[in-house]
């Protein structure tokens, strides 16, 4: 696409092919989570953007290099591999150990055939300092106003420095360097906008999604988490025969707590047991997950836990709960819990089945006389 072809200048066709490419890596990053999650693969996903945002990046600035390798105008890209720098540095806060960056930046100044350059060597070395120093700025902006303006300036100042190196290099003419100067002073302002466009979209999906799949109240997962969570292990675990326990427990009386004490105080009741709750399980096992399922009823999810290997964190939630007294305007309040607890079975033909045993063995605790565990 150049001036002959379609009328358009460079500039504007370089503009859409950076767009293009960091389009195409959000895809990508959102495709590769999108995996993971729904096969439950525990990665967190700041660890798959450092290794995507590394991997596509290197693939992307090596193979527009090999167009032009060896070549005069070998210099063409340059504003294509510093916003490459800027996209990983700052904005994806790839944080890269000299170890790693250094023998990286020399790879390719061997690939380049630029090695034995003094000046590409004068140019690796501001180019690493540049990466450092957008992944220092990142950190520390987070606390400062217009922070658009301190982007800017580290842009400025760093875009300056590499492209006059690159002009001594290759000699080019004042008027050429300074354009391709300008050009990527564009590029990183354009390149600033898009990505808060993305993030700020990303973050209110992530809130929208977080609304859908956790209780507000009491910050556990809620039902339609559970229901999600119940549907893949079960049948995880009976195609790989897998252990799969559940436990469930509701407050005894709390409609009686409602009644003597108001509403604010069962709010604040259910927020009590189900941190107690959550430190039990982070003490224990972190996989171990809590969901608020009704109104004062809770299920917890043991993957790979059969009935006996579960009585150790029972038993302590059990525990940590019947002993809990919550404070609300001067009033004490007691809190005790029925349990039913209950192990996956070659008999059960769908996550109902543990579900309903569950239930009832709860219901037994409750029946003959509560603050009872019944695990069968």
């Amino acid at each position: 696409m150049t001036w002959s072809n379609w009328q358009l200048s460079p500039f504007v066709t370089s503009i859409f092919f950076i767009l293009g490419v960091l389009t195409l890596y959000w895809v990508l990053f959102n495709w590769i989570t999108t995996w993971f999650h729904a096969r439950h693969i525990e990665i967190d996903d700041d660890t798959v953007n450092a290794w995507h945002g590394v991997i596509y990046m290197l693939t992307f600035v090596f193979v527009l290099q090999l167009s032009v390798v060896g070549q005069a105008d070998s210099w063409e890209f340059v504003n294509f591999h510093l916003i490459a720098v800027v996209f990983c540095a700052y904005f994806l806060n790839i944080r890269m150990p000299s170890y790693v960056l250094l023998p990286l930046v020399i790879v390719y100044m061997a690939f380049d055939q630029s090695i034995f350059f003094w000046e590409s060597w004068s140019y690796a070395l501001v180019f690493v300092i540049f990466f450092w120093a957008m992944n220092s700025l990142r950190i520390w902006v987070q606390t400062r106003r217009y922070q658009w303006l301190y982007y800017f300036g580290a842009i400025a100042f760093f875009g300056n420095v590499l492209w006059y190196l690159i002009k001594v290099k290759y000699n080019l003419s004042w008027s050429n360097c300074l354009q391709e100067y300008g050009y990527f002073l564009i590029f990183a302002c354009l390149l600033y906008a898009y990505v808060n466009m993305l993030t700020q979209d990303s973050e209110i999906k992530l809130r929208l999604a977080k609304f859908a799949s956790h209780d507000a109240l009491t910050q556990t997962e809620n039902f339609a988490a559970y229901t999600e969570s119940i549907k893949y292990l079960f049948s995880s675990s009976t195609k790989n025969n897998l252990s799969l326990s559940m436990m469930m427990f509701d407050i005894d009386h709390f409609k009686q707590i409602n009644d003597t004490y108001g509403h604010l105080a069962g709010d604040r009741v259910l927020q009590s047991v189900a941190e107690t709750v959550h430190t039990v399980l982070n003490a224990n096992d972190p996989q171990v997950k809590l969901y608020r399922t009704g109104g004062e009823e809770f299920n917890v999810l043991f993957s790979g836990y059969d009935l006996k290997s579960t009585t150790v964190i029972v038993d302590q939630i059990f525990t940590a709960v019947n002993h809990l007294v919550v404070k609300f305007d001067d009033q004490e309040i007691s809190i005790t819990i029925s349990v039913g607890v209950s192990t996956l079975s070659q008999e059960d033909t769908s996550p109902s089945d543990l579900y309903n045993r569950v239930d009832q063995n709860l219901y037994h605790s409750k029946r003959n006389g509560r603050i009872q565990i019944t695990a069968v």
